[in-house]
């Protein structure tokens, strides 16, 4: 296959072999080169020897000299035909169905030189099938095919031999080759051929891009012992203006283009462009058209826009409103926008006739344009402040991204519009200059727009209580009036407004003024220096109250607030109290990658080295490696691969496990040391844990650890459940097989990668996206009703106890989960293991409790281990021998576990086994003669399998100790 290779070497094939091959036959009566036919009387080659009528035959065929070449370990494949002795008759010597196959390393041909001694033995060959006299007369001869490694080599080449020693046996083909990893070309990096240098590693090959390419990362595989490729790992891009074709990249074809580094086909130049020689970057434009500087070179080539079209104008006195409607041609862009350019032009009147010499200049800076004079998406546009009775014209221009690039193209439409008579703006600034007890001195200002000569002002006024049912009205030319015979001590009310030609404008705002009390006259100006004394002091006052407030309000608040009140916001809107991680789901952020940038850090790959497969996860291939960071020592870590040709789900699933590891820091807990999402393979690092799953560690090491080394693993567990149900996080597939042992036994709670939210399919009631509901490690609300809490983690966390203690055994041995299901709903509990610790078994019936209120909390059951750790000796008293647990454990409320009064009670209470049948007609006189009762007699009985045995065995001795201390919990 193209991944990988067998090289030939040599030697005798029957079929193309004619010629003498010239190999030493010894002595010369041995072996005999024979030509034949086959049957299809095809002429074949064989080597032959059959001298069974002799006594002590040492017969030796021995090849000429085979180079080595560079082969590290070599594969002999022999074919060959041999005789049933029993089929010969009348054999006078030993008859053999055997023969021996040799081999010597020598640097040199030694030609004929020939010893027996300087020969190492590879093996006996045997044959599979024989042949009889009956089979040689109807030609149906069974060919043997046996194949032999030799290696590893060293020397330049060797010699096979063949000894007979009483054999009847042709050989009919001799193939000799070695393994190797052939070239082969793979993510555009070529891979020379490459044998493998022992049996045991693999063997680390950097492939080197093809021409036109250049690296992503840097290509590198590894070639296995059986001379097969694996773990592709980096690859190189073609260069712009190269495609990917037959594993290598060529030149784009005229009329094509590639602007960018990678394996993208090149495209087809967009409208309006071209490009006429091979390997081109991008397409240049047609005549006229264009291309923006921020233009992708996959767009098109455009041209400025043609003129608006149809504008109208509609004139109300000084303003005006222009519209219009789009160009015919915007050009094939959608960039469009218009600009409006103002000017005032005498000579030009409305109709557009020419008065005489046209003279035209830019609009005034206080004209308005709204809502502005350039950049306008829509085709509209209001100018306010014009001059009254004057000519303007308005240019309006199409614009779009490739304008500026031909100034001679573009074009604009324009309207010439006179504006009416208008009557002047309102008056905004009024000053009072001088009170007196009867009279009020008052300025203002000209109007901002007086749209023309104003002739004079009209000035109403009236006392601020008779609300304008009485007033007076004056007129003057100038800008400041005198206003005699008002009453003393009296708010007056005024407006202002200005008249030209055009009439009235608008009345200025309300503005108020007091004249004088009878007893109090003074100057404009000493009356505002009162007045701004007084003020100041008022707001210095007020200003020194309202900081004492604002202070005293800030110092009860910071003194009343607890510091749990406060609160803080982590991420996606998620809030968090300060000192205390809470658990973020990751599927709640709309992108998950969000999520695993937030929580998990992004490592180079380059920092990363793989040294070999491991494994294979549900995603890809499983490894060990090293990380090394700047600055940092280099660690060893297990890598996960995501393998190619993934979907996006398969890869936000892949990556929600680190999203989720990513937010744990804890001793306990697997670290997650990063992640490679920028480049490919998406990996996932975490720190490497040299003992592997607890389970098979602990199947491993039957019954190898102490007590306590058992109670200090359970307590790390424990830990580290504890700080997960402190954030909040649910783990629901907590088992002894997601918990990994490092160098020091300390255990790691692992595996977060299962979806933490359950199906509503009721059909799929056993089923979460994540796969099946591991029943046996599972607590009853849980399966029934999918009630997942810490509490139910605290179930399976019993369960994990039980595998602890019994080295590794599967829970509820043989039962199947519906049997399981059952017989936990109807209150069966697994029985202690083998010399378990009573307080041990105390605490898993604990954790077992139905009512998931009455289990201990984490915090509760590291609280009891640690107990038992600084008391050892309460780990001696074991579950078959005590009455009752010891103190160290919680009280629990719920009843108590079924004790056993009578031999009969014991007799039903074994219904929930499987070999409850055994016991049919088995009769036993007495509590004692059951308790005498070991595996060896349950065996006679039929009971073989080894949990209920242990079951069976403990409970005997729990009747036993029934008899003498009281009822004993089974």
């Amino acid at each position: 296959g193209a991944n990988k290779d067998e090289t030939l070497i040599c030697c005798l094939y029957s079929k193309a072999s004619q010629g003498e091959l010239g190999w030493i036959s010894y002595p010369s009566h041995g072996w005999e080169e024979i030509s034949g036919v086959d049957e299809h009387y095809t002429p074949i080659r064989t080597f032959q020897v059959c001298n069974v009528m002799e006594y002590s035959q040492n017969n030796w065929l021995r090849t000429n000299w085979i180079p080595r070449q560079s082969a590290q370990k070599i594969y002999v494949e022999l074919k060959f035909t041999l005789r049933d002795c029993n089929s010969i008759p009348l054999v006078l010597g030993t008859c053999k169905e055997t023969f021996n196959l040799l081999y010597l390393e020598t640097d040199d041909d030694q030609g004929s030189h020939f010893r027996e001694h300087q020969f190492s033995k590879i093996d006996t060959i045997a044959a599979d099938e024989s042949f009889t006299q009956t089979d040689l007369g109807d030609r149906i001869l069974k060919l043997n095919t046996e194949v032999r490694e030799v290696g590893p080599l060293t020397k330049k080449g060797f010699y096979l031999a063949f000894q007979d020693v009483g054999a009847c046996v042709a050989l009919v083909s001799v193939r000799v080759y070695f393994k190797k990893c052939p070239y082969t070309v793979r993510n555009l990096a070529t891979f020379p051929d490459t044998v493998p240098m022992d049996s045991h590693s693999l063997v680390e090959v950097k492939g080197l891009c093809v021409n036109h390419s250049k690296e992503e990362e840097p290509p590198r595989m590894y070639c296995s012992t059986e001379g097969e490729w694996l773990v592709p790992i980096g690859k190189c891009l073609c260069n712009p203006g190269y495609e990917e074709r037959s594993n290598t990249c060529q030149m784009c074809r005229a009329g094509f283009y590639k602007s960018a580094l990678g394996n993208l086909e090149c495209s087809k130049c967009p409208p309006h462009s071209f490009s006429h020689h091979e390997g081109s970057l991008h397409c240049g434009c047609e005549k006229n058209f264009f291309r923006a500087e921020g233009d992708p070179a996959s767009m098109a080539c455009t041209r400025p826009p043609s003129a608006p079209r149809n504008v109208i104008s509609s004139i109300n006195e000084t303003s005006v409103i222009l519209d219009w409607s789009w160009p015919e041609d915007t050009g094939g862009r959608r960039d469009v926008t218009f600009t409006v350019l103002c000017k005032r032009c005498r000579g030009v009147t409305a109709n557009g006739s020419n008065s005489g010499t046209q003279r035209c200049e830019p609009c005034r800076s206080n004209v308005r344009f709204l809502p502005r004079a350039a950049g306008l998406h829509n085709t509209t546009v209001t100018v306010g402040d014009l001059l009254a009775h004057t000519n303007y014209t308005f240019e309006i221009e199409a614009l779009n991204g490739v304008s500026a690039l031909a100034p001679k193209m573009r074009q604009y439409a324009a309207v010439t519009i006179t504006t009416n008579q208008a009557a002047p703006s309102p008056v905004t600034v009024i000053r009072k200059e001088k009170t007196s007890r009867n009279s009020v001195s008052l300025s203002w200002q000209e109007p901002e727009r007086p749209n023309g000569i104003i002739l004079d002002y009209e000035i109403k006024y009236y006392e601020k209580e008779e609300q304008e049912t009485s007033y007076t009205i004056l007129r003057a030319r100038g800008c400041n009036v005198t206003l005699n015979g008002l009453k003393s001590n009296t708010a007056y009310l005024l407006q202002i407004r200005a008249r030209t030609a055009a009439g009235y404008g608008a009345s200025s705002p309300t503005f108020q003024f007091e004249t004088s009390p009878d007893s109090f006259s003074i100057s404009s100006e000493s009356s505002q220096v009162v007045l701004i004394a007084i003020s100041a002091a008022v707001a210095i006052i007020l200003l020194t109250v309202l900081l004492y407030v604002l202070i005293g309000r800030f110092c009860c608040r910071s003194k009343s607030k607890h510091p749990d009140e406060k609160r803080l916001h982590f991420g996606n809107g998620h809030l968090r109290l300060p000192g205390i991680r809470t658990y973020v789901d990751p599927h709640t952020y709309e992108d998950p990658s969000q999520a695993v940038h937030e929580f998990a850090k992004e490592l180079d790959a380059s920092c990363i080295a793989i040294d070999k497969v491991v494994g294979a996860g549900e995603f890809g291939e499983v490894c060990s490696g090293r990380l090394k960071l700047p600055s940092k020592k280099e660690i060893c870590v297990a890598i996960k691969t995501l393998k190619g040709g993934y979907t996006d789900k398969q890869r936000r699933d892949f990556l929600a496990e680190a999203s989720i590891m990513g937010q744990f820091d804890h001793p306990n807990i697997i670290r997650l040391e990063g992640v490679v999402t920028r480049s490919k393979p998406v990996m996932i690092v975490t720190e490497y844990m040299e003992n592997g799953s607890l389970d098979s560690f602990l199947r491993k090491h039957d019954a190898q650890f102490t007590g306590i080394q058992l109670v200090g693993m359970l307590r790390g567990i424990a830990s580290g459940m504890k700080y997960l149900s402190d954030m909040g996080y649910v783990h629901r597939d907590l088992a002894a097989r997601n918990i990994l042992v490092n160098s020091n036994l300390v255990c790691k709670v692992s595996d977060f990668g299962l979806s933490r939210v359950l199906e509503d399919d009721p059909e799929a009631a056993y089923t979460t996206r994540g796969g099946k509901i591991p029943i046996r490690w599972t607590a009853p609300e849980a399966i029934a009703y999918r009630k997942f809490t810490s509490a139910s983690d605290a179930w399976s966390y019993g369960i994990v106890l039980w595998e602890v203690m019994s080295y590794g055994e599967r829970p509820y041995w043989e039962m199947s989960n519906q049997d399981v299901i059952k017989a936990v709903d109807e209150g069966y509990r697994l029985p202690p293991p083998m010399d378990c610790p009573a307080t041990l078994y105390q605490l898993m019936l604990d954790c077992w409790q139905k009512e998931r209120n009455n289990r201990p909390k984490f915090e509760q059951i590291v609280s009891i281990l640690d107990k038992l750790i600084r008391n050892p000796g309460s780990l001696k008293i074991t579950a078959n021998t005590t009455s009752r647990p010891a103190n160290l454990l919680l009280d629990r409320s719920s009843s108590e576990v079924p004790s056993m009064g009578t031999m009969g009670d014991w007799m039903d209470g074994m219904r929930t086994l499987p070999c409850k049948e055994a016991f049919s007609g088995v009769s036993y006189s007495s509590c004692d003669t059951l308790a005498k009762t070991s595996t060896e007699d349950l065996k006679k009985v039929g009971v073989t399998i080894v949990g209920p045995q242990k079951k069976i065995v403990s409970s005997l001795k729990a009747l036993d100790s029934h008899t003498k201390n009281g009822p004993v919990p089974v």
